[in-house]
């Protein structure tokens, strides 16, 4: 195959982002948790907030005031992030050795007359939370869960916009990609491929560990690509996203390698394709999560498989990977339109083999609309 220069799949100009809406919206949250401030820990919620993507930092947001400490490694970052989201005269800016960053932190909590300071339970450890109640009494800590999660989940034509840009240089990569599987590669080297050519597409960076998974190996849900050549015969599931601006794409395909696919792993391949179907076309505003992961799962069962699918259906997408809501067994969560979710059932034999089909999809008010474009086909070109 050739890793030439081409920027197939390159996103182009994308619509803008409403970050400087999110922190009002945030605010309308904070007196239901009954605190006056929260203090935002967790860096993927910092950058959703405020547009700052720099890897050490915390926002503390009160009714009317906002504050980010940084350290001097993004001082220039972090204002040219702010002001490209709007935000220079709404968030305040602290750069400085961590020790003042605190300091600045507790004068801030007492210019905003904070008594009672939110803490991001699911993002704070007891180590920090022990230093953090130190630090900032008298004021009184409230443990909060999800407040700046909840509104990540229905995203802006922006966020769209970068989630379809994602998908397609995904897209575009594994057409380039695909022919390796025919060469007797290893894992290893097309994972790797594939990588790199979502870069060269445009990438910033791989969504998340990249899986191909081989023969055996593809019974193994989350198998990391390994030295193993891929054989005539094989089965393949290959996992992978792109990321553009932040957000994420997320796509499964499962291939034969060689003639025509025969055996039990052929029919497990149908069923999953239909099952798959069945979940995508069960998503739309107003359906429970649940309801989708049980249209997946009862064609898996009728087919005999049903202990051999042992994950959930899907799970939300965004600034992460893996996002509220959760498609699984039972979730109660409701479907709104500018979700974005992925349907993923899989089928897994040890010994034998695998099959997964995945794609990411924008909720809408009358069913979904997929993000993730490739082919079905299992067949691997030229072999």
């Amino acid at each position: 195959m050739s890793l030439g220069s081409s920027r197939a799949g390159a996103p182009g100009r994308l619509l803008p982002m409403d970050v400087a809406g999110r922190l009002p919206r945030l605010r309308s949250l904070l007196d239901g948790v009954g605190a006056t401030a929260l203090l935002v820990t967790n860096l993927t919620n910092v950058r959703y907030l405020t547009g700052f993507s720099g890897s050490a930092g915390e926002l503390l947001v009160s009714a009317d005031d906002a504050l980010l400490v940084t350290d001097g490694r993004y001082r220039t970052q972090a204002a040219e992030q702010l002001a490209a989201a709007g935000l220079s005269d709404a968030v305040r800016i602290f750069v400085g050795k961590v020790q003042a960053q605190r300091e600045q932190t507790v004068d801030a909590v007492r210019l905003m007359g904070a008594t009672r300071v939110g803490l991001e339970a699911e993002s704070v450890t007891w180590g920090a939370k022990r230093r953090v109640g130190d630090l900032l009494s008298p004021a009184e800590l409230v443990p909060t869960g999800g407040l700046v999660e909840q509104l990540r989940q229905v995203k802006d034509p922006g966020e769209l916009d970068r989630m379809k840009a994602a998908a397609a240089i995904g897209d575009a990569a594994l057409t380039e990609v695909l022919e390796m599987l025919g060469e007797h590669r290893s894992e290893e080297e097309v994972a790797l491929a594939l990588d790199t050519t979502m870069r060269r597409f445009g990438a910033e960076d791989r969504a998340f560990d990249t899986i191909v998974a081989s023969g055996p190996n593809a019974a193994k849900p989350h198998s990391p690509p390994s030295p193993r050549p891929i054989a005539p015969g094989d089965w393949v599931v290959i996992d992978f996203g792109a990321t553009c601006e932040g957000y994420r794409s997320d796509m499964s395909r499962t291939f034969f390698v060689g003639g025509g696919p025969t055996g039990e792993l052929d029919k497990v391949f149908t069923v999953v394709v239909e099952a798959q179907a069945a979940g995508v076309a069960k998503v739309k505003a107003g359906i429970e999560a649940g309801d989708v992961d049980a249209a997946c799962r009862e064609l898996i069962a009728a087919a005999g498989w049903s202990e051999a699918f042992e994950h959930g259906t899907g799970h939300g997408v965004g600034l992460d990977v893996h996002e509220a809501p959760a498609i699984s067994e039972g979730s109660t969560a409701i479907l709104a339109p500018g979700l974005v979710v992925t349907v993923e059932p899989g089928v897994y034999l040890p010994g034998v083999g695998g099959v997964r089909i995945e794609d990411t999809v924008t909720v809408t008010g009358d069913g979904c609309r997929s993000l993730t474009g490739f082919t079905k086909d299992p067949a691997v070109p030229g072999t």
